[in-house]
């Protein structure tokens, strides 16, 4: 079973969401938005993932933070900030035959597919 995360409107989310139609992979998106994103979901994606690869730095939700907020992330903190921010979250997570990868790059969905 293949799980995409994100929300409907990121760019990157659609190239994902293309390329695994167009390989015809049948897969379930869950959008943050609409479906939640729990500390629970973020602890068993940071069981394989770094919380800090997590965290999209590049995004205008982590740019508006304080410089005291950003200085002094941690694990715990980041992923609270996460919960309450969901399009702080690098997209897409993908899940998929128990591993989790982030991110979206058609080499490196080939990969992942390739069997």
């Amino acid at each position: 079973m293949i799980t995409l995360y994100g929300i409907p409107n990121c760019d990157t989310i659609k190239k994902a969401k293309k390329w695994l139609e167009q390989h015809n992979l049948e897969y379930t998106f869950h959008n943050y938005r609409k479906d939640g994103v729990s500390l629970d979901l973020l602890n068993q994606f940071n069981e394989q993932l770094d919380w800090q690869e997590m965290v999209n730095k590049r995004g205008t939700t982590y740019r508006q933070l304080s410089d005291e907020t950003k200085a002094s992330l941690s694990k715990d903190t980041a992923l609270a900030l996460l919960v309450e921010h969901p399009a702080m979250i690098k997209r897409p997570i993908l899940s998929y035959s128990n591993d989790y990868f982030i991110g979206f790059k058609p080499a490196q969905y080939e990969d992942i597919f390739k069997s």
